[in-house]
C-alpha cells in the first residue's frame, strides 16, 4: 500500500435478527506513506505484514486471471432499476439479503421503497458484486468514495472480512500489470480464497482473528 491511504476497521452492523443493516467505522490507523498488509491472516501485528507467511509456507499466488468474467455478469430487470451480478466476487457481507433480497427488490423497483432499499444495498455491498443503473435516467448506482481501505469486521464475532479498497485505487499484480480499476473491491487477507488477489468470501471458513496491532 503507498501513497498514505486512510486505512480504518469498517464494522458491520446488523439488526436484531442478525441481517447487515449498516456499516459503522470504528478504529483509524495513523496514516503512513507506505506500509505492507498482512494476506495471510496469521500475522501477530494485523493488519500489518510481520512477516510470518514464510514462516507458515503461505501462497499468496493470484488466480484471478485478468477478470474476465466481469464481461459477463448476470442481470436482473426491474421497472425501475437493472442489477448486475458478478457471484465470483462476492465477499458474502450480506447486505443484500435484507427486506426480501436485492434481486427481488429490483423485480419490483416500480414501489419507490423498494427501489430505494435495493439501491442501498447495492451501494453497500463492499466487493461491487453487486451494481445498478435507473432505467429512466441511465445513471448508475455507486457510493461516493474517496480512496480509503476498510478493514473489514463482522458480523459473526471474532470474524475477519477482508481488505475494502475503495477509491479507486490502483491494484497490480505481482507481475506488475494492473487489475481493473473499480470503485470498490475486497481483497483477500484470510490466505483462504480460490480468486486471489480478491476475496471470495472463505474468511467466514478461515474465521481469524481481527486486527491486535501490537
Amino acid at each position: 500500500m503507498t501513497g498514505g491511504i486512510p486505512v480504518s476497521v469498517q464494522t458491520i452492523i446488523c439488526d436484531d435478527e442478525g441481517i447487515p443493516i449498516r456499516w459503522n467505522e470504528d478504529e483509524k490507523y495513523p496514516p503512513m506513506e507506505s506500509a505492507a498488509l498482512c494476506r495471510c491472516g496469521h500475522s501477530k501485528n494485523k493488519p500489518y505484514c510481520d512477516g510470518r507467511h514464510a514462516k507458515i509456507g503461505f501462497d499468496g499466488t493470484e488466480t484471478a486471471g485478468r477478470e474476465q468474467y466481469l464481461e459477463h455478469p448476470d442481470r436482473t430487470e426491474g421497472p425501475e432499476l437493472i442489477l448486475w451480478d458478478v457471484e465470483k466476487i462476492c465477499a458474502v457481507a450480506l447486505f443484500c439479503h435484507r427486506a426480501g433480497d436485492a434481486w427481488h427488490l429490483t423485480e419490483e423497483s416500480g414501489d419507490p421503497k423498494k427501489k430505494a432499499i435495493a439501491m442501498q444495498e447495492v451501494r453497500d455491498c463492499p466487493s461491487g458484486r453487486l451494481t445498478a443503473e435507473e432505467r429512466r435516467t441511465g445513471k448508475h448506482v455507486e457510493p461516493a468514495f474517496k480512496p480509503s481501505i476498510g478493514l473489514v469486521t463482522g458480523p459473526q464475532e471474532g470474524v475477519m472480512g477482508p481488505l475494502w479498497v475503495r477509491g479507486p485505487i490502483p491494484v497490480e499484480s505481482a507481475d506488475g500489470a494492473q487489475y481493473r480499476c473499480r470503485n470498490r473491491v475486497t481483497l483477500c487477507r484470510c490466505g483462504k480464497s480460490a480468486n486471489k488477489p480478491f476475496c471470495n468470501g472463505e474468511h467466514k471458513k478461515a474465521s481469524p482473528k481481527p486486527e491486535a496491532p501490537q
